[in-house]
């Protein structure tokens, strides 16, 4: 219990009165008022009551950022490296792919350099 300004023990209420709730219903139709869409309804929404505690919330807060936070990172995780036997298989590819564009160059110059003997002819 609270001491008032005069002195006297103050009891706190532990109910809401239903001009309370008629206050508070007001209030939030002028906030929706202010806020409200064309398309929106004209009656302000309810206040949806949820019976969980405020630790019950938190935690589903929590959890739901967690399940977030993994997901952005799961796909990452499932990538694995490459094993020897791909990395040699890719490196013989590459080899292969370098003999190939250096026979094509020296292929080109042979081309040239006959060219340019029957031209001299």
């Amino acid at each position: 219990m609270d001491a008032g300004d005069d002195g006297n023990l103050v009891i706190k209420k532990r109910f809401v009165t239903e001009a309370e709730l008629d206050e508070r219903r007001k209030r939030r139709q002028e906030e929706w008022e202010k806020v409200r869409k064309p398309e929106d309804p004209e009656e302000c929404p309810e206040e949806v009551y949820d019976p969980r505690s405020l630790y019950e919330r938190l935690q589903e807060q929590k959890d739901r950022k967690q399940q977030e936070y993994e997901e952005q990172f799961k796909f990452k995780n499932m990538v694995r490296g490459l094993d020897e036997d791909e990395t040699n298989f890719l490196d013989e590819v590459s080899r292969q792919q370098e003999l190939i564009e250096k026979q094509r160059r020296e292929e080109e110059l042979k081309e040239l350099k006959e060219y340019r003997i029957s031209f001299v002819l």
